[in-house]
């Protein structure tokens, strides 16, 4: 056997024994074999809440112990082929499983990152705010892009989106969106991407053909569970009715059923027009608001709440986690991490889980050593 394949071997079964030491391999296993018995039983369902949460858990855990099976199952097979192989001078057999364990490899890095995903609301669906800074159309192009590129990224994980509000531009773009994701991990995944990304490129909206420099920013919060308590109080609030700006049929736009609340003490605002019924807008831009001051509260409590601060400054230069330069060359470089592509094209089509693993992988290594 080569030494790269067996080091690649061992860096597997490293990975599978961190995996089985974060869940507690043997714990959880008993733990999913009561909730199977208690899942069975004729009155589980009497109590309705009590057997939602039990169900959760129980798929929680299915998910993780059979991540790790599966994981080891596949190792053992490719392991057995070479063996097989090497024992009957088969080197494509050989070949075929070395192959398959350098996609193991990788299949292992990803899930014992995965793993790191263990903070209070990673688990949860997000909301994605994007705002256009400074410099009008060109800047409300950017945020618009930016809007596309995260909507790909989705789609490739297979993650639903909906929209919640949309300000489009004067003439191009939008000013600022606001998007529900739904999805396994949702928050933990996109949490670090909160910051200020910088465009660079020839502008198509400049006679001159001059470069430009734009900037938009996004921000990921949690959607708050049910059974999350956050107190509000009416008089902490300002409600406001407008009528919706964006797409959304002949009855959104000709009556003011957009709603924004403004939460007085903290001055965060939401907003939702994505329904025709200012109740049901009001609902979601109210669970939203939960949602931020939700968001709030976790940061105070987190290690790393003070880069979380720091990426919330003004949306312009020296405040940026990523940059995108199309132009004279191509390369999207994250400040934070210094990792970097040189396919833009690609990144801003969807392109981003190098960015999104080496930024989650830092986050939580600094957390570790704090």
């Amino acid at each position: 056997m080569q030494a790269e394949t067996q080091a690649n071997i061992d860096a597997v079964r490293a990975s599978i024994e961190l995996l089985r030491t974060h869940v507690d391999f043997d714990a959880a296993q008993a733990r999913l074999d009561q909730l199977e018995t208690l899942s069975a039983s004729p009155d589980f369902w009497n109590d309705q809440a009590s057997a939602q949460d039990a169900m959760r858990e129980k798929n929680r855990l299915e998910r993780q112990l059979k991540m790790i099976t599966t994981l080891q199952s596949e190792l053992d097979d490719a392991v057995g082929l070479i063996e097989l192989g090497e024992a009957e001078g088969d080197m494509e057999v050989v070949a075929e499983a070395e192959e398959a364990i350098g996609r193991i490899v990788q299949i292992a890095e990803k899930r014992q990152l995965e793993s790191l995903l263990s903070g209070e609301a990673d688990g949860n669906d997000c909301f994605l705010e994007i705002h256009a800074g400074a410099g009008g159309t060109e800047a409300q192009d950017w945020a618009q892009m930016l809007a596309r590129m995260y909507s790909r990224w989705c789609e490739a994980r297979g993650f639903k989106m909906q929209m919640i509000e949309e300000s489009p531009g004067e003439e191009a773009g939008i000013k600022s969106v606001t998007m529900r994701i739904e999805g396994d991990n949702a928050y933990g995944w996109l949490k670090t991407e909160s910051g200020v990304h910088r465009l660079v490129r020839i502008s198509p909206f400049d006679s001159s053909a001059r470069r430009h420099t734009s900037f938009a920013s996004a921000w990921v919060y949690p959607v708050v569970d049910d059974n999350i308590e956050i107190e509000v109080e009416d008089k902490d609030l300002r409600i406001d009715t407008y009528r919706a700006s964006g797409a959304g049929g002949q009855h959104v736009n000709k009556t003011d059923s957009a709603i924004r609340i403004t939460h007085l003490p903290t001055n965060i605002v939401v907003q939702c027009q994505n329904d025709r019924s200012q109740h049901r807008n009001r609902a979601t831009a109210f669970n939203m608001l939960k949602a931020r001051l939700y968001e709030l509260e976790l940061q105070k409590r987190e290690d790393a709440a003070s880069d979380a601060a720091a990426s919330k400054t003004d949306i312009g230069w020296g405040n940026q986690i990523r940059s995108y330069v199309l132009h004279p060359y191509q390369m999207v470089k994250d400040l934070r991490t210094n990792v970097e592509k040189g396919n833009a094209a690609g990144v801003l089509d969807g392109d981003l889980d190098e960015f999104v693993e080496a930024s989650l992988a830092a986050r939580v290594g600094t957390q570790r050593a704090q």
